[in-house]
C-alpha cells in the first residue's frame, strides 16, 4: 500500500515504517498518526513481519512533535477528541501482537517522545533529543505522556520533565531509562535492524506471549499477572516450538523454530 507520509519496506521479516514528512521534521498530522495506524495494523497482520520499525526520515528529527498547524486549530470541546484520536493509535503500537523497536534519529518531541514510549524498546542515535515541552504551549502531553513517561522513568523524573518541559540528550535518557541503547549518527536503524534479526532468531510464539505478559503489567496487581504470566507459560508448553526448544537444548544443536 502507497502512503502520502510514510515509506514502508519489508525485508527478512522486518517491516521498517520510516516518517516521512522531512519538511516539517516528521510532525504527526492527523494524516499521519491515521497512516502510521494502517501501516501497523497491516504489518500486525502479515504473517511473514515478525517484528515492526519505525522511524524518521532524514537526520534531524524522528518526530518533532505534533502538527501545530494543526494543534492551534482545537477548542476545549475538540482538544478531548484530538488527544484521544492520538491515544487511539499509539495504543495500536504498544497492544502490538509483534514487537516494535523505535529507531530515533534525530528529535523526539511531544508526540514524538510518546511514539517512542509507544514502541516495546527504543535505540536512539547520539544526537537525538527527548522532551515533552507541551508546557510551552499551555497544554499537557495528550497522546499518553503523562501515563508512558512516569511508568518508564519514574513519577519524579517524569515531573520534572513533563512541567519544565527541558529536553534531554541522549546519554541522559539511556541513564534514566528512557532508551535501551546509544548509537552514533545514522546508525540508529541499522543497530535497530540488528536487535530485531536477535528476536527473529527466537520462537515467534515466545516473543508473542512475552509481549501479551509483560503488555498488562501498567494495569494489574502482581498476583493478576503471576495468574497472567502462569497461564501464557502452559500455552507455550503446548506448543511444538518448546517442544523444539527443549529437544535442542538436550542434543546440544541450534533449534528450528516454526511457530508453532
Amino acid at each position: 500500500m502507497d502512503y502520502a507520509t510514510l515509506l514502508t519496506e519489508s525485508q527478512d521479516g522486518i517491516c521498517t515504517i520510516t516518517l516521512n514528512r522531512p519538511k516539517a521534521m516528521n510532525a504527526l498530522s492527523r494524516e499521519t498518526l491515521t497512516e502510521v495506524k494502517q501501516a501497523v495494523s497491516s504489518a500486525i497482520a502479515d504473517t511473514n513481519v515478525k517484528v515492526i520499525i519505525l522511524t524518521g526520515s532524514g537526520e534531524k528529527a524522528f518526530v518533532a512533535g505534533a502538527d501545530i498547524s494543526e494543534l492551534s486549530k482545537e477548542d476545549a470541546r475538540t482538544g478531548r477528541g484530538f488527544a484521544a484520536f492520538g491515544q487511539d493509535v499509539f495504543n495500536t503500537i504498544e497492544r502490538a501482537t509483534k514487537p516494535v523497536i523505535a529507531a530515533v534519529n534525530g528529535f523526539a518531541l511531544g508526540g514524538g517522545c510518546e511514539l517512542a514510549m509507544a514502541c516495546h524498546m527504543r535505540i536512539a542515535s547520539e544526537n537525538a533529543k527527548f522532551g515533552q515541552p507541551e508546557v510551552n504551549l499551555g497544554i499537557i502531553p495528550g497522546y499518553g505522556g503523562t501515563q508512558r513517561l512516569p511508568r518508564l522513568v519514574g513519577l519524579g523524573r517524569a515531573m520534572e520533565l513533563v512541567l519544565t518541559g527541558d529536553l534531554i540528550d541522549a546519554q541522559e535518557a539511556y541513564r534514566i531509562g528512557l532508551v535501551n541503547k546509544v548509537v552514533a549518527p545514522g546508525e540508529a536503524l541499522e543497530i535497530a535492524k540488528q536487535l530485531a534479526g536477535k528476536i527473529i532468531a527466537k520462537s515467534e510464539i515466545a516473543v508473542k506471549y512475552s509481549l501479551q505478559a509483560m503488555e498488562i503489567v501498567p494495569q494489574t496487581g502482581l498476583q493478576e499477572g503471576l495468574n497472567h504470566e502462569a497461564a501464557l507459560f502452559g500455552l507455550c508448553c503446548g506448543s511444538s516450538d518448546f517442544k523444539e526448544g527443549t529437544q535442542a537444548f538436550l542434543e546440544k544443536r541450534k533449534p528450528e523454530f516454526k511457530g508453532e
